[in-house]
Order: structure tokens, then sequence, then C-alpha cells
């Protein structure tokens, strides 16, 4: 993993050209100095040799004493990096030692280097001593005189036959001194060639410094659309310079950002239309129900009249026509009044005017009672009505009155649409650890329904024969009653059917045992409006598991009723919600609490669902909803416990 700490170009690029100008100029120093210095060693060292032969040439004739001293004065006055130049006697020869070969080492850091120059002559012997340190003293001594049949040869250093070796001369170099005034002479060339180097540097920075101001520019308008989320004009880049890859960079941002101001107006387009569209369906659903509500009203008001004036009618005397036709009106009657009561109460529903009650009961003796109820029916036309259970005596926990009302709407139908043949009603009950849950399905041997209506026999009013012709009667109130039901109780229906052979209908409800029915009254008195936009979803399902009283709503008016007419503890959005349409709610809410004609005791508990999926952009709505009166904000859960820990720590 990288943990270098982030850095600028501009950083960068001036770290760079100090360390480059640096580098060169330790370059540009040293080697030059090692180089330069090695050289003028070299070339020291070989005119010290050429001195040191006139010397040995000198020094070799029987009066070359004085000529020697006397050049020795002169090259100690003229030769400052000449420290000393000594003579002395000996006829043995010494080692040759090579110093070229450690030119670099004793020009760098030798103090002195000292070189030996052997001196032969064919009949003087002579030490010629000379030191700079005693005042520059020359001392000639006489060494025995050589023999008269050697001869040397000076100018090689070889002793011959006719030579004598009569000694050495040494001539000591300061090189500390040499070094002093090498570096004297090259200092002024040395500050000459760093000059250049920095004003290459600095022309060299200059140009790298030109893509940085563009750099510069596009780091200053990103940092605008970064801390800008309104933002909806780019500001204006400056370049100064058409570097071709920070125009790509300029023109992609420019494409980038016009997208993303295309994509923010589509995006708030579609949530204007989605909010007119959930505003006209409110509108729609509110008139809707003001519709039903009065005409059921009146309706039911009229039938109430014709049907106490039919009850009366029964105590007089009357002819048999007369009773014939009052039957005829009586059993219309009866038909409008189960109609108009199924609207009505699909209009509760519909409302969430209807509540769960739930109870023990015995699913056999529920069968037994829908048996014979609907037994006279069946016998009239013929059909044969069957019971197959699968379980023995049970007792379960839910809304047997509702159940029952299911049941007999589906028993009904069965019936009604069944020219010949039976009607089966099948009963398999499975226990698991902590729940139970009760299959019962309604299977008839009538028309049948065609595959492409499926779908749409569960809407209200929806008719498969719309013609006024048709041969089965009914207002098409009767499978939207029971789908809502099982919505209601969180259950799931589902049906099966064959045209021309029959029908199947499966209701499956989960149930709590016995020890879950105690524990599931841990949240009892607990009042929850579910706001909900299209499903109600499992999470529905497992307040209800809890205890809770769920009063579920489609509406923003309608929870705003719901909490005027009793005390809510909680309101909860759906998953379903979106965060826009929830936050306009939460409003509403928090107004309708602080408004002085409100007559609740306390402030209600607000809660948003979030499915999964939305998860990553919690961030983008959760501060809206918190800041518009939602309490919580939390990932939907369909764990029991979970859900219970999560409402109890919150209700405290």
């Amino acid at each position: 993993m990288n943990n270098r700490s982030s850095q600028t170009i501009p950083v960068l690029i001036w770290r760079s050209v100090i360390q480059a100008v640096v580098l060169a100029v330790l370059a540009g120093f040293l080697l030059p100095f090692i180089y330069g210095l090695v050289h003028h060693y070299q070339e020291k060292s070989q005119h010290i040799q050429q001195l040191a032969s006139l010397l040995t040439i000198s020094a070799s004739t029987a009066d070359g004493a004085d000529v020697v001293a006397e050049q020795v004065n002169i090259l100690l006055e003229s030769e400052p990096t000449i420290q000393s130049i000594v003579f002395y006697a000996t006829s043995e020869a010494i080692g040759e030692v090579n110093p070229s070969l450690d030119d670099w080492k004793n020009a760098l850091f030798a103090h002195t280097v000292s070189f030996n120059y052997p001196v032969i002559s064919k009949d003087i012997g002579s030490v010629v001593s000379s030191n700079s340190d005693s005042n520059q003293q020359i001392t000639v001594a006489i060494s025995d005189i050589m023999s008269e049949s050697s001869a040397p040869d000076s100018s090689s250093g070889v002793v011959t036959e006719n030579s004598t070796l009569i000694g050495y001369i040494n001539i000591t170099m300061d090189v500390e001194l040499l070094r002093l005034h090498w570096f004297q002479n090259i200092l002024w060339l040395w500050l000459a060639i760093v000059m250049m180097i920095v004003a290459f540097a600095l022309y060299i920075f200059r140009k790298l410094n030109w893509p940085v101001k563009d750099i510069e520019a596009l780091t200053h308008v990103c940092d605008i659309v970064t801390n800008n989320a309104d933002l909806e004009q780019l500001p204006v880049i400056q370049q100064q310079f058409n570097f071709q890859e920070l125009t790509q960079i300029r023109k992609a941002l420019i494409v980038l950002f016009n997208r993303l101001q295309e994509a923010r107006q589509g995006y708030e387009t579609l949530a204007a239309f989605e909010q007119q569209l959930h505003n006209k369906d409110v509108s729609l659903d509110v008139q809707l129900h003001n519709f039903q509500s009065m005409i059921s009203h009146e309706l039911k008001t009229s039938l109430n009249a014709i049907v106490g004036g039919l009850q009366l009618l029964e105590h007089e005397t009357l002819s048999t026509e007369q009773k014939d036709a009052i039957e005829i009106i009586s059993s219309g009657s009866d038909k409008l009044v189960l109609s108009l009561d199924h609207i009505i109460q699909l209009n509760q529903i519909q409302k969430g005017q209807i509540k769960i009650h739930k109870n023990e009961f015995n699913p056999l003796q529920l069968i037994a009672d829908l048996l014979a109820k609907f037994e006279n029916t069946a016998n009239q036309k013929g059909l044969r009505l069957i019971s197959n259970i699968h379980h023995i005596d049970y007792s379960l926990y839910g809304d047997s009155e509702k159940i029952y009302q299911i049941l007999s709407i589906l028993l009904n139908n069965a019936i009604k649409f069944t020219p010949v043949g039976e009607v089966t009603i099948t009963s398999q009950l499975t226990h698991f650890n902590k729940s139970n849950r009760w299959q019962i399905s309604v299977k008839d041997t009538g028309i049948g329904i065609d595959n492409e209506h499926l779908d749409d026999i569960f809407n209200p009013f929806f008719q498969v024969d719309s013609s006024q012709t048709r041969q089965y009667e009914g207002s098409g109130v009767g499978l939207p009653i029971v789908k809502q039901m099982v919505q209601l109780m969180g259950a799931t229906i589902d049906v099966d059917s064959i045209l021309g052979v029959g029908t199947q209908f499966t209701l499956t409800i989960a149930m709590p045992n016995q020890q879950q029915s105690k524990q599931q009254r841990l949240l009892s008195g607990l009042t929850i409006i579910y706001y909900y936009y299209h499903e109600t979803g499992s999470l529905l399902d497992e307040l209800e598991y809890l205890g809770a009283t769920i009063i579920c709503r489609q509406s923003s008016q309608l929870v705003i009723e719901g909490m005027r007419k009793q005390k809510v503890d909680m309101v909860m959005f759906a998953e379903d919600v979106f965060p826009e349409n929830a936050e306009l709610l939460a409003k509403r809410v928090r107004q309708y609490e602080r408004n002085e004609d409100s007559q609740s005791e306390r402030r209600a508990l607000l809660v948003y669902w979030y499915p999964q999926h939305r998860a990553r952009y919690v961030d983008s709505f959760e501060y809206g909803l918190k800041a518009a009166g939602v309490d919580y904000c939390h990932i939907a859960t369909y764990k029991e416990k979970a859900l219970s820990d999560l409402l109890k720590q919150w209700l405290v």
C-alpha cells in the first residue's frame, strides 16, 4: 500500500529542479576539480623531473657544486611549491619508486611528495644540499674522489663500467600549497560554470512552470466544482499555453460537467414528473374514496328504506303474485346490499380503517362453519362440496373473522362459476420452530379464467365478461377485497386456472405458535402508521408479528387524518417510498404537531426504512430527512429480534 503523502505538481517540479541543480553543481565542481588537480599535479611532477635532470647533469661534473647551488637557489625562489632540494652521498643504489602510479592519491590527499634522482660522475662526488626551512643554505660536501677508470652515464642514471654513483638529489614538493595555488587559479572559472548551471536550471524551471500555471487553473476549477454541489455553470478555465494533454483534460472536464448537468436536469424533471404523478394519484385516490363513500352512503340509505318497506310488507296479507314480486325484490335488494357492503369494506380497507384483530381459533371449526354455510347453495346447483383436511385438531392465532370472510368470498365465487362438478376445500398445516403455516385452497371445476386476465381479477370492478348480456352476475369487488385483506394480514394468495377446466385459489398464512404468540405481545399497545407507495413489503409482516397495531396508508393526507383521530406512537416509511416523498411527509407531520390545534399528546417517532441497494447512497438523503424531522434512517430489517430491539431502543 502506498503511504506517501500527496503533493502538488509545482512542489514536485521545484524539488526536481533543485535536486538537479545541486547534482549539476556537485558534478561541475568535483569532476573538474579532481581531474584538473591530478592533471596539474602530473604536469608539475614532469617539470620537477626535468629540473632534477638538469641538476644531476650539473652535479655530475667536478666543478658543478657552485652551479648546482646557484640553480637550487633560483629554483627555490621561482618555484614556491618546491619545499626543499637535498643531495646526499651514497654509493649504493636505492630501490626505484614510480610515484606516477599514485598520482591521484598524492594529488588529493598527500601533504608532501619526495622525488629521488641519481647523480653519476666520473671523478667527483659531492653532496649538494638545500633546505628551505634553514633559510635555503647550501652545504656542499666533497666526497671521495671517484676513480679515473670509472665513467658514469649521467644522462641515463645507470652506473656503467666507466662511471661512479655519487649519490641522489632529493626534491620535496609541497602538495598542499600546490592544491591551494591551483584552486585559486580556477576559482573564478568554477564560479562561472556554477552560475551558468544555475542560470540554465532557472531557464528550465521557467519552461516547466508554463504547464504548472495551466494545471493550477484546472485545479482551481475542480475545487469550485467539488465544493459547490449546486453549481450550474462551469467556470471559465484559463489556459495560457496550448498543451495538448491539458487541452484534452479541459475538454473532458467540460464534457463530463455538461453530462452531469444533463443528468441532473433529467433527474429533476423525472422527480418533478413523479411528484406530479404521485399528487395526481393521491388526488384521484381521495376523489375515488370520497365518491365511493358518497355513493355507498346514498345507496345504502335508499336500500335500507327499501329493505325496511319489504319487511313491513311481510306482515301484510298478500296474494301469490304479490308475494312472488316481493320475493324477487327482496332477492335483488339482498344482492345489492351485499355488493354495497363489499364496496364499503373495500373503501375502508383502502383508507386504512380496517384493522387486524387476532385471536385463538380452531381451523377445523372454521372450515366446518364454511361448509355448513354453503352446503345448501351447492346442493341447489347439484355440486359436490368436498373438504380435505390434512392435519389434526389444533389451535391457531390470527384474525379468524377476516380469514372466514376471505374463504367465504372464494367459495361463493367457486360455486357461482361452476355449472357442474365439484368444489373442494383443502387444509394443510405445517409446524415450524417459531411459527405455523396454514395453507387453504379452494378448487373448482368451473369455467376457468384465461391467463391474460389472471393479473386483472384482483383489480376493483374488473369483469372478465364486461358486456351487458354477461351470464354471471357480480360487482367485481369480491376478489379485490380478498387481495387487500390478504395483504393486510401479511399473507399470500396464488391463483392457478385453466380455461374450461377450473380454478384453484391458494391462501397461505404464517401464524405464530402458542409460545410465540405470547412473546409477540411484547409490542402490543404500540400504534404505528405504515406509509407505503405501492407494496407494503415483508417488514409489515414482522411488525404485525411483534404485536404492534399497524395502520397502513398510501396517502399523506390520510396519514395526517389518522394522527388526528388517534394517538400514534410511530410513523414508518416503507422501503418503496422515495426519500423526497418521505421528506415532504415528515415536514407535514412535524408541522401538524406544532399546530396549536393539534391534540396529539406526544411527538410521534418518524422512521425511514431504506432497502439494501440504497444503502450506498444513504449520505445523499439522510441529512435532508433528519432536517425534515425524521428521527431514524435505517436499513430495512426482517429479523424479529433485531427489529424488536431497534423499536425498544428508539421508543425508550
